[in-house]
């Protein structure tokens, strides 16, 4: 069994390799973010991204168009305008290049061997890449049934290879950040199996993961209520038993206490018991959580089982870091620092 890391410890580790001047090689199921990570190195670092997706390349690419050097009358090769060579300028705005070979090991035979210079002599023909280029490969895993070739042992040798694993708990963070819908985020925690129900012998057309639950957050927006007639969009984006199940579990929504009920009876009003009702609760409270009602807020949330209490605090702040100065949720967090770290 591989040795699989999460996407906070995958992109450390990218990081590692890209400062050593080594090759890194991702490989993880379709959906969990590889592409995203990727991107965000290349932000951080200011890097101009370079896609290029293997599979859809030529060995020509890699080496160069056949050309006739007119001084000596030999054959060389042409790079393509794809890869910045040595003598050139950097772009306007950033540091350096991060050249992206995805779908490296969906790549045809020919064009891995071709890209055996540009991996471990960083060599595009003859010509030298730009020292300020920094390359970095991803691709699926073969037991996903995704188009994917073994690679050859002398490829194999030139790069580091890591695996990626789907972590809800950390994607439950960064969605929070992203200001997700509440609904998902709170499905998620109740059925975490679901963020990434991939079997790669499924008959859907789809399946539920990180990529397609950003899709659905997109879709249900500006949707108050989802029902019927939304099924049928939810279960092209996160397959039809998800769907049903997410859709099904968002009719607790009408058995909420409102906010507004909630701001102006904070010590009395029923809280729930049943856990799919409390995590719907949570989410809820995460999301309209603002300063002006935070002191009846954390009075409710108080009286919560002190799981789904911590769970709330903890989404109210990723969702908003602003909100631990205000001095009722930083009384909560100082009484309950040990459970809330």
């Amino acid at each position: 069994m591989s040795i699989t890391v999460n996407a906070t410890q995958v992109k450390g580790n990218l990081i590692d390799c890209l400062k050593a001047r080594l090759v890194p090689m991702l490989v993880g199921p379709p959906g969990v973010g590889k592409s995203a990570i990727v991107n965000d190195i290349a932000n951080e670092y200011r890097l101009k991204l370079i896609d290029v997706r293997l599979s859809q390349a030529d060995p020509t690419d890699m080496l160069g168009l056949p050309a006739k050097d007119e001084e000596t009358g030999k054959g060389i090769y042409l790079p393509m305008a794809t890869f910045p060579l040595e003598d050139e300028d950097i772009p306007k705005g950033y540091d350096g290049w991060l050249l992206f070979l995805d779908e490296f090991n969906s790549a045809p035979m020919a064009v891995q061997a071709a890209a055996y210079k540009l991996t471990l002599d960083r060599l595009v023909g003859q010509e030298k890449l730009h020292e300020n280029v920094v390359i970095m490969c991803a691709g699926n895993l073969a037991t996903d049934n995704a188009i994917v070739n073994r690679l050859s042992t002398a490829m194999q040798s030139r790069l580091v290879h890591l695996e990626m694993h789907v972590d809800h708990e950390e994607w439950l963070d960064w969605a929070a950040t992203r200001q997700l819908d509440h609904r998902i985020t709170s499905y998620i925690r109740f059925k975490p199996t679901n963020l990434h129900n991939f079997d790669p012998n499924h008959n859907d057309k789809t399946f539920a993961c990180p990529r397609t639950w950003e899709f659905l957050d997109r879709l249900i927006k500006n949707k108050k209520e989802l029902g019927k007639e939304e099924l049928p969009l939810l279960a092209g984006t996160v397959s039809e038993g998800v769907a049903r199940e997410f859709v099904g579990y968002t009719k607790v929504y009408k058995d909420l206490p409102t906010i507004k009920q909630i701001v102006n009876a904070p010590a009395t009003i029923n809280v729930p018991e049943e856990p799919s009702t409390l995590f719907a609760l949570s989410g809820s409270l995460a999301a309209h959580f603002e300063e002006d009602i935070a002191e009846p807020l954390v009075k409710f949330i108080s009286r919560m089982p002190p799981e789904f209490s911590i769970i709330t605090l903890k989404d109210v702040n990723k969702r908003n870091p602003d909100v631990a100065r205000i001095p009722c949720v930083s009384k909560w967090i100082t009484a309950n620092v040990s459970k809330y770290l």
